[in-house]
């Protein structure tokens, strides 16, 4: 069942939410970061399969060393988040589907058995599942910016040790400073890039 969100709510979730550059200085909790966690589990995966792990950097120390392994463009905004949240993805997930789809006993198969469709899967789910996080970040008013400019080898020996998660992407969370903000760009219409058949 679902039922329409109203103007404010929207405006929230996307019209006036913006890629955060800057960052007050104002803490974000480890029970906010676990809140958004419970409300983003709940949102949709194939077969359930929830290829996503995470890991927030919420301390300095932890800030200021996934800081060493960013562009330089980057660092500042990792170093004054109130949290980064470092989105990997497990390339097993699918040992964990006769738990999370027990609906099927034959679904772990489905990608054990083929792991060009198991790595698409768990690419495709995590990173489905790092836009409900922000999503969710934004539903309990926090900013994001999130981040693609990073070394993967660097972050994942330093926080998915064991090669059995890759990092996807990174996710500054916190309370975004309206100087660190640029005009914002702009939004195609519906037709110049969708169809309807």
């Amino acid at each position: 069942m679902s039922t329409s969100l109203d103007d404010t709510a929207f405006d929230v979730l996307f019209r006036d939410a913006r890629s955060q550059n800057k960052w007050l200085d104002k803490p974000v909790s480890e029970e906010t970061l676990k809140e958004l966690y419970d409300l983003m589990k709940w949102a949709p995966t194939s077969a359930n399969c929830f290829p996503i792990r995470i890991v927030f950097a919420h301390s300095q120390a932890e800030k200021d060393r996934l800081s060493t392994m960013v562009m330089d463009g980057n660092i500042e905004k990792v170093r004054t988040a109130g949290a980064v949240a470092i989105m990997g993805y497990d390339t097993k997930f699918f040992d964990h589907l006769p738990e999370l789809f027990p609906h099927d006993e034959t679904a772990r198969s489905w990608f054990a058995d083929a792991p060009d469709v198991a790595e698409a899967t768990a690419f495709r789910n995590s990173t489905l599942q790092g836009a409900y996080l922000m999503m969710a970040a934004r539903s309990l008013g926090l900013d994001c910016g999130p981040l693609s400019g990073f070394d993967p080898a660097a972050v994942e020996a330093a926080y998915f040790p064991g090669g059995q998660i890759t990092a996807n992407f990174l996710c500054g969370l916190g309370y975004g400073d309206p100087e660190g903000l640029f005009g914002r760009s702009p939004r195609p219409d519906f037709d110049k890039f969708c169809s309807i058949l």
